[in-house]
């Protein structure tokens, strides 16, 4: 989608998910404050008096705090140590006031148990999961404490528990969900950035050489031929029409090359630019995909040729399909030495990705002869 110079883009459903994120935390901590004024409201039941009502909601209190700080705030990452340490907290919270606090204290426990199915590995999680669970009830029966309420204790923690680990998960779940999210459309952004910055490199490379020879060519040509300085003014014309159209198609995402008028366009180009080219050409019907991707290694590789040869050069453009695979090759004389480290640049790289991505094979390099040699190998049915 389109978006200015240096902006993210915005996805409508980036707000949705965060109000989704942010609704779901609601819902567990609001779950979790209620565990707490559960757990008062039955020790004012119970008819305890204010300083126990006092420690309740204290410990209560606490428990809530490590709870929602340290275990299941969305987002947070945890050193082993630190878990440890934290369950240990909780552990404290949980066992320290259980033997006074009696039934009001019924539902606690299941934090511990809960938080241990999140920061322990599974099974030692459920192994102290089930060890809580079995504890508060057996410290219940050993006040004999009649059997009804043991297992009313007992179920408690279960549920509790289960809700902390389910509610804490579905919060992490979120977050982790939207981060993700976040992630792709960035690196969608980033793809999408290189590949209109590929396309554009690969297409006015060409056509600004094209143009550059074509003027300079029609400024020789002004004082002794005006008819043939027109012709190369009217070339320049289309070539700069043509590199508008195809800076429009990137811009699109759109971009169908022709390899047939990329042939004749090369075969103009390296004559205006005083190279001896040779264009041998054999191919059959080839799907779109394929065509563009030849049709680009042609332009690059000539504009490979004009930037690195001398003038006066010769270069072989051959072009042939064999059975299922169709072979490019672009070989041209006139490339200095030094200037070998050069020509396999960003725009070969380009190339070799693209052809890659077709299956196929790509190279360059100098040949034994003299000559740098651009080869490509792509398969006739992409």
């Amino acid at each position: 989608m389109p978006c200015q110079e240096g902006a993210e883009p915005v996805d409508r459903r980036t707000g949705d998910r965060t109000a989704s994120g942010a609704l779901v935390t609601w819902l567990m901590r609001t779950v979790f404050i209620g565990f707490v004024v559960s757990v008062m409201y039955a020790g004012v039941v119970r008819g305890h008096d204010l300083p126990t009502l006092l420690v309740i909601g204290g410990f209560a209190v606490a428990s809530l705090v490590v709870q929602l700080g340290w275990v299941s705030r969305p987002g947070i990452e945890l050193a082993p140590g630190m878990r440890l340490a934290v369950l240990g907290v909780l552990a404290v919270l949980v066992y320290g006031p259980l033997p006074w606090l009696g039934s009001a204290w019924y539902s606690v426990p299941g934090f511990l148990a809960g938080s241990a199915l999140l920061l322990l590995r599974p099974a030692a999680g459920w192994l102290v999961f089930i060890a809580v669970l079995v504890s508060v009830p057996a410290i219940k029966a050993a006040n004999l404490v009649h059997p009804l309420l043991v297992v009313n204790v007992a179920g408690s923690t279960l549920i509790t528990g289960l809700v902390v680990f389910g509610l804490t998960w579905m919060a992490r779940a979120v977050h982790q969900l939207h981060a993700v999210r976040v992630e792709l459309a960035r690196i969608a952004v980033a793809e999408e950035r290189l590949r209109f910055a590929r396309d554009l490199h690969d297409l006015l490379g060409l056509s600004l050489s094209a143009i550059t020879l074509k003027a300079e060519l029609a400024q020789r040509l002004m004082p002794i031929d005006r008819d043939r300085a027109d012709n190369e003014l009217a070339e320049i014309t289309d070539i700069a029409r043509h590199a508008l159209s195809d800076v429009r198609k990137v811009a699109t995402g759109y971009r169908e090359l022709s390899l047939d008028e990329e042939s004749r366009s090369a075969e103009s180009v390296l004559g205006a630019a005083e190279v001896d080219v040779r264009l041998n050409v054999h191919y059959g019907e080839l799907p779109t995909d394929v065509r563009t991707v030849l049709a680009t290694v042609l332009r690059e590789g000539v504009t490979n040729v004009l930037r690195h040869s001398a003038k006066g050069s010769r270069c072989v453009i051959t072009i042939r399909q064999v059975d299922r695979v169709v072979m490019m090759e672009i070989v041209n004389n006139g490339v200095e030495e030094r200037t070998t480290s050069v020509v396999g640049g960003n725009g070969l790289r380009n190339l070799s990705a693209r052809v890659n991505r077709l299956g196929g094979e790509l190279t360059a390099g100098m040949s034994a002869d003299g000559t740098f040699r651009l080869s490509a190998r792509v398969p006739a049915k992409a």
